[in-house]
């Protein structure tokens, strides 16, 4: 709808206008403060311009009404314009809120390390990057969700250790002594038991095999981490192993020119002069790379590939990286400005108000999976989806296993049943209540019939902003609304139950894409419908 507006005042006055949607409803669905910009360049007054420009539109068939208020243009759309949107939306339900964008978009999320599972920091990148994948897709970018494994590096080779060491005293009742730093968890009794049926009990005590097994083990984790995002609805398009990018270490680093220097038996990158804060250190004196060398081939494989826009999300303890990352870009002749960083920060958990106990099968960490299993992956997605990314998260976990209004995603999910219970009860069939008109319809109606038909700016201003927490807000105010009609207005057996429904229906298709941009499934039942 705003897309329409914006175009009629753009055709009719020559330039782009700001839109706005007034506080007050009763003012109009939309409003404009061109005339204030336009004083200056006109030599009057807002007020006068203002009330010249609402007596244009007089004839326009898409408003009932255009209105000058202290300058301000106020819009009312008619009903024929909104019943002939709904009837659209409704008989092509694939299409509503979708666009057609002209840009090939690369999304790097998640991308934790494979040796171990996911922990809900993972989890919150995770669901923040699907969900902008989920919203870029249906505005039709042609966007790609990609997972960088890093399978290299002194993490690989402690899992090896660990295994080893786990799998000795566990498995062979060995008493061994364990660095300071290794990995813990349940998930390494399994590694080990499949481990020692498929190498062997020697693999436990060949140091020369331990990164055999390590590159083994980091497979079998990616298993179980591809298993977890799965189990939250969350797939990617493709996956690059670090280990594998080397070969092009010698290439990129000559493409590198200038951008790379030796001192003190070191390889730095000069990216200090880039902006960063100082050098760094990219090959270390025993030529071991360090992970920012795997990163610069890496973005450098990335913009071969000659996406238009580069986005990556990580943690927020990478805050700092950016910069060096950005200055590789540049040297390696690429406009470090289509690679934009988004910043995940971490997640606190509580239980009926007390902090989380962290699992035995995680070591040190709380799972991922253990939270899906408690409260379910439409309730962790919804949680993770539902507050800027950049900000702190907590949450009680017992608040959303409630099966109540205190619950958003339960009242949201209970909205769209109770559509569905209505319709169920009607001895209408769709295709009568899809043909009733929706003109005539008083003030609370119509109000709830703009709120969702709102969707589709919603979900570009969620996408564009990179603010996923605006879909989250929209769909718990739209459930609201519905449920507040639901209780004013009688439905089923007036004589306007047909267009009533075909109300509901729109709610209900609103309700059913946003969650579904969210990867959450519509319920047409809920436990208390059938009470």
């Amino acid at each position: 709808m705003k897309q329409r507006v914006s175009a009629l005042l753009r055709e009719k006055l020559g330039r782009e206008v700001v839109l706005e949607k007034p506080r007050d409803r009763s003012f109009g669905h939309f409003a404009t403060p061109i005339a204030f910009s336009l004083a200056k360049e006109l030599k009057k007054s807002p007020m006068i311009i203002a009330d010249e420009l609402a007596s244009s539109f007089n004839d326009s068939d898409e408003f009932s009404s255009v209105e000058a208020v202290k300058g301000y243009l106020n819009f009312r759309l008619s009903e024929a314009f909104l019943t002939e949107y709904a009837s659209w939306a409704l008989d092509n339900p694939a299409l509503f809120a979708t666009q057609e964008k002209n840009q090939k978009v690369l999304l790097e999320f998640v991308s934790a390390n494979p040796t171990g599972p996911l922990h809900i920091g993972h989890a919150r990148g995770a669901v923040y990057g699907d969900t902008l994948y989920r919203l870029a897709k249906h505005l039709g970018y042609d966007i790609t969700a990609e997972y960088y494994v890093n399978d290299a590096g002194n993490q690989i080779d402690l899992l090896g250790l660990s295994i080893q060491l786990h799998g000795r005293e566990n498995l062979l009742d060995e008493t061994v002594e364990y660095p300071e730093s290794y990995y813990r968890g349940e998930y390494l009794d399994a590694l080990s038991r499949e481990a020692m049926e498929k190498f062997g009990a020697d693999i436990f005590h060949d140091e020369s095999r331990q990164r055999e097994l390590a590159m083994w083990a980091k497979d079998e984790v990616m298993k179980i981490i591809v298993k977890d995002l799965a189990d939250t609805n969350i797939h990617f398009d493709t996956f690059v192993y670090e280990s594998t990018l080397y070969d092009d270490w010698d290439r990129v680093m000559k493409k590198m020119g200038d951008g790379i220097y030796e001192k003190d038996g070191k390889v730095w990158i000069a990216s200090e002069a880039k902006g960063d804060e100082k050098d760094r250190v990219v090959v270390r004196e025993d030529g071991r790379p360090t992970y920012l060398a795997g990163d610069i081939v890496y973005h450098n494989q990335k913009f071969e590939r000659g996406y238009d826009h580069y986005i990556n999300i990580w943690g927020a303890d990478h805050h700092g990286y950016i910069a060096r990352v950005k200055a590789a870009i540049e040297y390696l002749g690429y406009d470090s400005n289509k690679l934009e960083v988004l910043l995940s920060q971490m997640v606190s958990l509580l239980k009926d108000g007390e902090p989380y106990k962290m699992s035995k099968r995680a070591g040190n960490v709380i799972l991922m999976s253990d939270i899906v299993e408690e409260i379910g992956a439409d309730a962790l997605r919804f949680i993770f989806a539902s507050k800027k990314s950049d900000t702190a998260l907590e949450f009680d976990l017992a608040e959303f296993k409630k099966q109540d209004s205190s619950n958003p995603i339960f009242y949201i999910q209970y909205a769209h049943a109770r559509i569905q219970t209505l319709l169920s009860k009607s001895e209408l069939n769709r295709d009568e209540i899809l043909a009733a008109t929706l003109k005539g319809l008083d003030a609370q109606a119509d109000s709830l019939l703009f709120d969702a038909l709102l969707l589709p700016e919603v979900v570009e201003d969620a996408f564009n902003t990179r603010q996923v927490q605006k879909l989250t807000d929209y769909l718990k105010s739209l459930a609201a609304s519905l449920h507040k009609f639901y209780y004013d207005v009688r439905m089923i057996g007036t004589e306007d139950e047909a267009k009533l429904l075909k109300l509901m229906l729109v709610v209900a298709l609103s309700i059913k894409t946003g969650l579904s941009l969210m990867g959450i499934e519509a319920k047409d039942k809920m436990v208390k419908e059938e009470e």
